[in-house]
């Protein structure tokens, strides 16, 4: 069966699949901004009632959560570079932005889980107060997202390196793009709502 081809597109775009499977991913990031638009709508219901446990204050340091911050908007942009480079048929260019980016990822990651865990260290876990438990299903999603985004790009990143760049490996690429940039937005929105509105309320 043969596949009709427009090379007049981008890589990602020239087979019909590929602009099915983006269409869908669009679709599927529609969920996911509902999924979150639903976690920040629970936890500003939620922000202030401590049941006696620490405050925002008195958890949040601006110092590492500036550095996770700096860390995952940087890997956002990195990740617009191996796109770039993709655009470009370089192969190797995009491997080496991605790699880049998953280990600015997987920095967050790390630094979030150290983060958590000096928090239950002070007592402040999910069942001390409304407010930790919504924050801490909230930033949780986030944190699981962006680690699963770092395995699926990681097996993504196997098969170009086998097969180079195909319509259908720029495809996975792009669509990984997409994801890791939806994260960061995300981010940007727990940076403001939740550790600056925190910190100055």
């Amino acid at each position: 069966m043969s596949v009709n081809v427009n090379t007049a597109l981008p890589l990602e775009y020239q087979t019909e699949q590929s602009r099915m499977n983006i269409f869908g991913f669009w679709i599927f990031l529609g969920a996911e901004i509902i999924l979150f638009a639903t976690l920040f709508a629970t936890y500003a219901v939620v922000d202030h009632r401590y049941a006696g446990g620490p405050t925002q204050h008195e958890l949040f340091e601006m110092k590492g959560v500036m550095i996770e911050t700096i860390l995952l908007l940087t890997s956002s942009f990195t990740c617009g570079l191996a796109i770039y480079e993709m655009h470009r048929g370089n192969k190797k260019g995009l491997l080496m932005w991605m790699i880049i980016t998953l280990l600015l990822g997987a920095g967050f990651v790390g630094m979030e889980i150290e983060e958590f865990i000096a928090y239950v260290h002070e007592g402040a876990t999910m069942q001390t107060s409304a407010f930790l438990s919504g924050f801490f299903v909230l930033l949780g999603t986030h944190g699981l997202h962006v680690s699963m985004g770092i395995g699926w790009a990681t097996m993504i990143l196997i098969q170009i390196a086998k097969k180079g760049l195909t319509p259908v490996t720029a495809r996975k690429a792009f669509i990984i793009g997409l994801y890791w940039h939806f994260l960061d937005v995300v981010w940007i929105f727990i940076f403001t709502f939740v550790y600056l509105k925190g910190m100055v309320a």
